[in-house]
Parts: structure tokens; C-alpha cells; sequence
């Protein structure tokens, strides 16, 4: 196995493990406080990402603002709907929803990269979605809140992918750490003081364990992408559902059963098949990492549209997107 892809793994590992502990919280915390905490505790391991090269003092230095402002936006929304799904609805559902984020990345590439997409992806993302259906089964199950709001979140999710995928390269690190960091601790400060209290030890040393090891998880992704091509690391996200049924039925007793168990292959196999199927270079949607997708963009996405007939800054991008 390629070390790339093995730190791929492991690094789903460690967010799957934030996902399981965020579900084990229950209502015992809003999301707004849970959103508040972990990203402020995820920013610890995030400082060892910036590069040696970039300054905090340089967070505003942008060539795209708004877009920066943009993908910090939908990452907060984003961020807000799956942490509800996460404590509301079944792991394995959670994901599977999310997993939709391609669809989006893919539409919204088209409209707004101009990408070409070819039939295979659009059947490979086809088959994902009815693998979705067949675990939620829409008519025959009572949707909840959290199912809506996990579809929320891919559609956010697909929103900050495409956005990071023009503004990656040529932005500065500390900007797409630092602004994404700031809106979600502030806007869920803001949001948490109406029914605010204060953690106790034990829920303090299980913000602080997410926060740890998302922030590690962001750091082995890294890594992967620096080691092997997006095409082989990629589908190792889909490894977290295997997670979400191990974590489900351990900790929370959620038994899928047979139909659901299907669709959650179908799921898996036409997302993999999705991002094998040609070179693209980011299509990879992570819920908790706020850091990770847009430091990893930054080192293996080149630069799109007019941005490609200038120098990107800082060097190290070029240099990087050239390969």
C-alpha cells in the first residue's frame, strides 16, 4: 500500500473518531457550543500546517476576499448541519448523506469552472445517489431534521470545495486557516451565550480530544497528499463508513439492516469509481476539518481561470501545482 494512501486512512480514521465522539454528546451540549470549542482546540495542531514562509500579521493579504469570505461562510453553515446530524440521526445515515457533497462540487464546477464532466462521472454520481435513497428511503421512513440538515451540509460542503478549489492555490495559508477559524468561533460564541454553561471536566476532555485529533487528522491528510495523487487518496473517505457501522453498533446500538447495508455499498462504490475516474485533483469533502481540505488544496491544486496567467503567491504554489 502506497504511504500516501495508508496516511489517508489514517487520517479518516482520526475524523471518524470525532464524528463518534461528537454523536456521544448528545443534547447534553448545543451545537453551537460543541462547533465553538472543537474549532478553537483543532487550531492548536492547524499552527504546525502554516508554512515557514507566512505570517499571521498577513492574514488579510488576499487576492479573492470575497471567495475567502464565501468558503468561511458555507463552512460554518456546513459545519453547524452536520454536527446536528451527527447527534441526531444514525451514523452510517449521516454520511451517507453528506457523501452527496460530489454531486454538488461537480454541478457547481460546471457552472462556474466551466469543467467538462463526462457521463461515467455523472453515472458513478447517479449510483451514489440512489445508494443514499436505498439507506434513507424517503416514503417509507419518517425523515427528521437531521437528515435535512446532513443534506444541507453537503450542499455547503460542495459550495466550500468548489470555492477552495479557485482560491487555494493562490491565497496565502494563514487566510485560509485563519478566517475560516474566526467566523466559526465567533458566530457560535455569538450563538451559544442564550443557553451557554460551562463544559464540565469530562466533556472538556472530549472537546479537547476531538479538537486533537481532527487537527492530527488534518495534519497525516496533509502529509498524504504530498506522498501520492488525489486519485488514490481520495477514496479513503469512503472508509469512514465502514467506521460509522463499527462506531454505530459498538457505542450507539445502530443496526442498519440489509437495504440499508446495500445502499451504503452503492454509496461507497460509485463515489470511488467517481473520484478514480479521471485526474481531478480535489473533490474530497470533509465535514469537521476545517483546515485540512483548504491546506491540501493549497498544495496539489493548480491555479484556474485568470488566476493561472499570473504568479501565484506564495512561491512554494507554483512550484507545487507544476508537478
Amino acid at each position: 500500500m502506497p504511504v500516501g494512501v495508508a496516511f489517508s486512512l489514517l487520517a479518516y480514521l482520526l475524523y471518524s473518531c470525532c464524528d463518534a465522539i461528537i454523536k456521544g454528546f448528545g443534547t447534553s451540549l448545543t451545537v453551537f457550543e460543541i462547533a465553538f470549542w472543537t474549532a478553537l482546540f483543532s487550531f492548536l495542531p492547524a499552527i504546525f500546517t502554516k508554512p515557514k514562509g507566512e505570517h499571521w500579521r498577513q492574514l488579510h493579504h488576499m487576492r479573492h476576499p470575497w471567495l475567502v469570505h464565501l468558503r468561511s461562510v458555507t463552512g460554518v453553515i456546513g459545519n453547524l448541519c452536520i454536527i446536528y446530524a451527527f447527534t441526531h440521526i444514525p451514523l452510517a445515515e449521516a454520511y451517507s448523506i453528506a457523501f452527496l457533497a460530489p454531486i454538488f462540487v461537480v454541478a457547481l464546477s460546471r457552472m462556474f469552472l466551466h469543467e467538462d464532466v463526462t457521463w461515467q462521472r455523472w453515472f458513478f454520481l447517479g449510483a451514489s445517489f440512489l445508494g443514499v435513497l436505498l439507506v434513507v428511503r424517503p416514503g417509507f421512513r419518517e425523515l427528521q431534521l437531521g437528515h435535512l440538515l446532513a443534506l444541507g451540509a453537503a450542499l455547503m460542503g460542495g459550495i466550500t470545495t468548489t470555492t477552495l478549489r479557485k482560491v487555494a492555490p493562490v491565497e496565502k495559508r494563514v487566510s485560509l486557516l485563519g478566517f475560516p477559524l474566526g467566523y466559526i468561533v465567533i458566530v457560535n460564541g455569538i450563538l451559544m451565550l442564550p443557553t451557554f454553561h460551562w463544559p464540565t471536566p469530562e466533556e472538556f476532555a472530549l472537546l479537547l480530544a476531538i479538537g486533537g485529533l481532527g487537527g492530527t487528522g488534518n495534519i497525516v491528510f496533509i502529509a498524504a497528499t504530498r506522498r501520492s495523487p488525489v486519485s488514490q487518496i481520495a477514496p479513503a473517505q469512503y472508509s469512514q463508513i465502514l467506521w460509522a457501522i463499527i462506531f454505530g453498533f459498538i457505542f450507539f446500538h445502530e443496526y442498519p439492516d440489509a437495504i440499508a447495508y446495500c445502499g451504503l455499498v452503492v454509496v461507497a462504490f460509485g463515489g470511488i469509481l467517481n473520484v478514480m475516474s479521471d485526474e481531478t485533483r480535489i473533490r474530497i469533502f470533509s465535514r469537521l476539518s476545517v483546515f485540512g481540505p483548504a491546506s491540501a488544496a493549497a498544495e496539489i491544486s493548480p491555479p484556474l481561470g485568470d488566476d493561472a496567467l499570473t504568479p501565484a503567491d506564495p512561491p512554494h504554489h507554483q512550484a507545487v501545482a507544476g508537478k
